[in-house]
């Protein structure tokens, strides 16, 4: 039998990328002023999420996952935390009309600080300090102090996101999210982009969308639905004591959430069935995501889905594949026949970022643009070849024009890498590049959705 949940079970358990505070007392006391903190999000508004994915798990819907690889306090801004709503907005129009399916909008953003290591030191020169792990835990500067877990950064990391959700809502409602501006900055990118007559047929069909249902008397006046939408938040659980501390009984239904984010996801490097990131999150009822490296087993994708999901209901649970280009064909459909054997019910989305890291001759870190747009493509055909639903794509992206991931209209160069070179971890698409990305994954939607209705014809 499952031993029973409770909010500290995963204390018990094996657990890997946590940090060695130096002061435990210090951190105690950060957690409980944590614990008493109001929540960041609601449980109505993550129940209502884990509808929308059931809507994706069952085909009906698309998700869009995106933005920081990880957020820093240094690039705490309006504007930031605007453009990055803008590009989700951008994005999610694009995929709409090619997929004729809603999109369901989920941000890496208010909360995703920590980030996993591989290494638990780094070497520059004779100084070996503990590793970058995001700012909710050190700092970036390479300097003994700032290296040194600071439990204050919790608190810290709580009001940056406090602010980010605040200011998201507003702009969810408040008017900024007006279908036909969104359609009008796509119109302006399409405009500028050296590869926009690539572009301009699914843009000028929008259009003409927009134009029909203004002529059929549907519009900002009396379609709410077209001035406002649902904006939906998520990070890696990864640092258990702040994910604790966000935790609460919903009065309603009596169930726990993690009121940190709305959708949580467990890390490659923390997936262990015994773990105490498995542990924590079997309890909570958010939506929750796996990812899936090239190590997955099926089997132990099976006992994972098992424990995190084992009344197999419809949104619960998104597997969320990470191989690399050229590694899909190898790794996905073993993992796909089998959870289709079990008959389970989740969904599956592609993250072509984390699998399509290399390292520039300069040093820097990037990933080029050819190679994640074809993990993306690699990802589609294997599901339509195995008669399953490519649901989403899981992208880490900024809305500044960032030049850290090579290639794409742009031809960003190698030579180019030093120039805007901003995040804090890992690659992430600019706002040019994630805007094409969108545009190229929607031709291959449309032929994917021609090619259905052919076979159906026939």
């Amino acid at each position: 039998m499952t031993q029973k949940w409770t909010l500290e079970s995963w204390r018990a358990r094996p657990i890997s990328q946590v940090p060695d505070y130096p002061d435990g007392e210090a951190l105690a006391r950060a957690e409980a002023t944590l614990a008493g903190y109001p929540p960041l999000v609601f449980a109505g508004e993550a129940r209502k999420l884990r509808q929308h994915l059931a809507q994706v798990a069952e085909g009906r819907a698309f998700l869009l996952q995106g933005g920081d690889c990880a957020e820093s306090f240094a690039e705490f801004s309006a504007d930031n935390i605007r453009d990055t709503f803008r590009l989700l907005l951008q994005m999610s129009v694009v995929l709409t009309f090619a997929g004729a399916v809603p999109v369901v909008k989920v941000g890496r953003i208010a909360g995703q600080f920590a980030k996993p290591r591989s290494e638990l030191t780094e070497r520059q020169g004779e100084k070996e300090l503990p590793s970058y792990r995001g700012d909710i835990i050190n700092a970036i500067e390479f300097d003994e102090k700032g290296r040194q877990p600071d439990p204050e950064r919790l608190i810290q990391a709580y009001s940056q996101a406090a602010a980010t959700l605040n200011l998201l809502r507003a702009f969810a409602t408040g008017g900024y999210a007006t279908l036909e501006y969104v359609h009008r900055w796509n119109m302006g990118f399409v405009a500028d982009s050296s590869e926009g007559a690539r572009y301009e047929d699914i843009a000028n069909r929008i259009a003409e969308s927009l134009e029909f249902m203004n002529a059929c008397g549907i519009n900002t006046d009396n379609s709410p639905q077209l001035q406002s939408t649902e904006q939906f938040t998520s990070h890696e659980a990864l640092l258990l004591g702040y994910e604790q501390a966000l935790t609460r009984v919903d009065s309603t239904s009596g169930d726990w959430y993690d009121t940190s984010a709305h959708m949580l996801w467990i890390g490659d490097r923390t997936r262990q069935v015994d773990g105490a990131h498995v542990e924590f999150l079997r309890g909570v009822h958010n939506p929750i995501g796996i990812k899936c490296g090239p190590s997955m087993d099926p089997d132990e994708l099976i006992r994972l889905i098992d424990v995190l999901d084992p009344n197999n209901d419809p949104g619960r649970l998104t597997l969320i594949t990470r191989f690399g280009m050229g590694q899909v064909e190898k790794y996905l459909p073993h993992l796909i026949r089998k959870v289709k054997a079990e008959g389970r019910h989740v969904i599956w989305s592609c993250d072509p970022m984390h699998g399509n890291t290399i390292k520039a001759s300069s040093g820097y870190k990037t990933r080029p643009f050819d190679r994640i747009l074809k993990e993306v493509q690699e990802f589609f055909a294997v599901h339509q070849s195995e008669g399953t639903y490519a649901g989403g794509v899981h992208v880490e992206m900024t809305g500044q024009q960032v030049t850290e991931c090579i290639g794409g209209a742009q031809a960003i160069t190698e030579d180019d890498l030093s120039s805007r070179y901003h995040t804090h971890c890992d690659p992430r698409l600019n706002a040019s590049q994630a805007l094409e990305l969108a545009f190229l994954l929607a031709e291959g939607i449309k032929k994917e959705r021609a090619s259905v209705n052919l076979s159906v014809v026939s």
